[in-house]
């Protein structure tokens, strides 16, 4: 979707939506990983787990997570469509390493612990990381850095919101 495109990850709480919501409000292409790109499969083959496999799971949190995976073949087709000067792909995914190198560079929020569990505290009970079960696994992922591209820039997101935003656009136009 962009003549250069970014990739915002980080672990739930770091910020991405709120940069998302941010970098749209400037006027720039956002693309909602997490909403439109996001489904619940094989992170190697890309396969749809099936009802039966996602019923099983019996709403456990870690098989969730591993299974978060983003629909390569459109994170294809948007990275190739150059309609807009810049697009940024915000969300995460366990497939990433199948799409990583189609990036123009990788930005990764970064958050303390402190500042984890303030943005936990406050998620609504039906968005993820809402319940005790779901910010434990989160503070796991946080202390363990699972999933997080090794290569990425990373972000302070402890930041006020505009001033994350702003270093994120800095960095992109230094890219340039």
């Amino acid at each position: 979707m962009g003549v250069r495109n970014y990739l915002i990850e980080g672990v739930s709480g770091s910020g991405k939506t709120s940069v998302a919501s941010e970098l749209q409000r400037r006027g720039h292409h956002v693309v909602h990983g997490d909403r439109e790109l996001a489904y619940q499969g094989d992170p190697e083959t890309g396969e749809p787990l099936s009802s039966a496999a996602r019923d099983g799971s019996g709403g456990d949190v870690a098989f969730e997570h591993r299974h978060h995976i983003w629909d390569v073949d459109k994170v294809r087709s948007l990275v190739a469509d150059q309609s807009h000067p810049i697009t940024f792909f915000c969300g995460g995914s366990r497939n990433f390493h199948r799409f990583i190198g189609w990036f123009d560079d990788v930005f990764v929020l970064s958050i303390d612990p402190d500042t984890l569990e303030s943005r936990l505290a406050d998620r609504p009970h039906d968005e993820f990381g809402g319940t005790p079960e779901q910010r434990a696994f989160i503070r796991l992922l946080h202390g363990a850095q699972d999933n997080v591209p090794a290569t990425a820039t990373a972000i302070d997101a402890t930041a006020p919101l505009m001033s994350v935003v702003d270093d994120i656009l800095s960095r992109c136009r230094r890219g340039l």
